[in-house]
């Protein structure tokens, strides 16, 4: 009852857009409300003929995910404009075309983009943020991806150790904005608490925190989350014609995979509970076809874990009984837990996502196999699961021993305040 309350309220707590920040700005765009068709910043800033970028040295920060409407690339359609040169391009976690496809060129140490020419810097290889070089001779950063949606990914605190170059370096960024492909009006789990951070759980939002790209870069940098409260000259170039309550799938976009196994919507929505995983020595579907949507281990009795877990009753989603081999996953340079070796467990199935809770879902099988496998089920690499989840409520929720549909919620009050405090960052209704 608490939670349906819950998603009532978010639905209907969305009033009051502003526009009125005071270390950054959103460019006004032209208005295309007659068009039947969502627009990126990208395809926004093709409208307005590149004009903030003519005449300027760029560094731009992007992988796959950066196309228009018709399928190009921002690399494609800058190398088309005479009048703007790209220095460098950098990257985010999974590189530029996220490790899937070998489009790039090696001379030495040094990785080339054979279209355009400029170097490539992968920020979450050698670098954890831009080294100074990259941004120190530029005249702007052009920022354009497409983020999950849910905390735990990295692209967010990559853009935050963008920033903070940048506003070290006093040079302009600008954040071409796309959809929460989960959509704008719906949030779930706790908030980050500060003694959990991680660069996996760097901001203080809960695992489904509702912000478009733009909507947290204005977030980070009006709030000072920057490095020593430092903020930068931040330009959102905005969407048109988007709504908060669409699914990625329903604004007619290209949906380009955000990262190995997240090749559509109903991934990313299993991947926002089921991501938790990690931090036990359960296998999520590593190394399978179904990464995100399977839960097994050589130990499970998969059919008594099956029986459990459906009595449960779970809205919008149902269980199978499998049994599965992990294997080498392509785009993922990892071992899977188990690898080679014959795992029993369940398979889930989205049945209606609009009520489907990807998180209380998830907590649900951790806690089970916790209860029925005490001696086998472990929460690995020193509570890594506290900094995925936010804090430590999971695992002492576990320890006592009480049911799984006690969990959800505990952090009805997390998302309540959150909410309120994220009004004044929101640009679409």
């Amino acid at each position: 009852m608490m939670r349906k309350y819950l998603l009532i309220l978010l639905l209907f707590c969305t009033a009051g857009w502003a526009n009125d920040f005071q270390y950054s700005r959103v460019q006004d765009v032209p208005d295309l409300s007659f068009m039947p068709h969502v627009y990126t910043g990208l395809d926004v800033l093709e409208q307005m003929d590149f004009r903030p970028l003519v005449g300027k040295t760029i560094a731009v920060f992007c992988n796959q995910t950066a196309v228009n409407r018709n399928g190009r690339h921002i690399l494609d359609l800058l190398k088309d404009q005479d009048d703007i040169e790209i220095y460098v391009i950098l990257t985010p976690q999974y590189g530029l075309f996220g490790d899937q496809e070998n489009k790039t060129k090696i001379l030495g140490k040094v990785e080339k983009d054979p279209n355009t020419g400029a170097r490539i810097v992968n920020l979450l290889d050698r670098f954890v943020k831009p080294p100074e070089w990259t941004i120190r001779d530029v005249d702007v950063v052009l920022v354009d991806f497409q983020d999950t949606g849910v905390r735990y990914t990295t692209y967010m605190t990559t853009l935050t150790k963008i920033l903070e170059v940048a506003s070290e370096l006093h040079k302009p960024v600008i954040v071409l904005d796309r959809p929460n492909p989960l959509r704008g009006d719906r949030l779930d789990g706790p908030v980050m608490r500060t003694a959990y951070q991680s660069f996996e759980g760097y901001h203080l939002v809960p695992i489904r925190h509702g912000l478009t790209v733009g909507e947290y870069a204005l977030m980070v940098n009006e709030m000072g989350w920057v490095k020593n409260l430092q903020r930068v000259e931040l330009t959102v170039i905005p969407m048109a014609n988007w709504q908060r309550s669409m699914w990625s799938d329903e604004t007619d976009l290209p949906f380009k995979a955000l990262a190995p196994g997240l090749v559509d919507v109903e991934s990313c929505l299993a991947y926002t509970g089921m991501n938790l995983l990690k931090g036990t020595n359960l296998n999520w579907g590593q190394g399978t076809t179904k990464p995100y949507f399977r839960a097994g281990a050589p130990w499970i009795s998969g059919r008594v874990f099956y029986k459990k877990i459906t009595d449960l009753n779970l809205p919008g989603v149902k269980f199978k009984h499998i049994q599965y081999t992990p294997n080498q996953s392509k785009g993922d340079g990892s071992i899977p837990l188990y690898y080679l070796e014959k795992c029993s467990g369940i398979e889930l199935e989205i049945t209606d996502r609009e009520i489907f809770d990807p998180i209380a879902t998830a907590t649900a099988i951790m806690i089970l196999a916790y209860q029925l496998y005490p001696r086998q089920f472990e929460w690995i690499h020193d509570n890594y699961i506290d900094k995925l989840f936010g804090f430590n409520l999971l695992t002492t929720f576990a320890a006592q021993g009480k049911t799984p549909k006690y969990l959800p919620p505990q952090w009805v009050m997390d998302i309540i305040r959150f909410n309120e405090f994220r009004q004044k960052f929101l640009l679409y209704e």
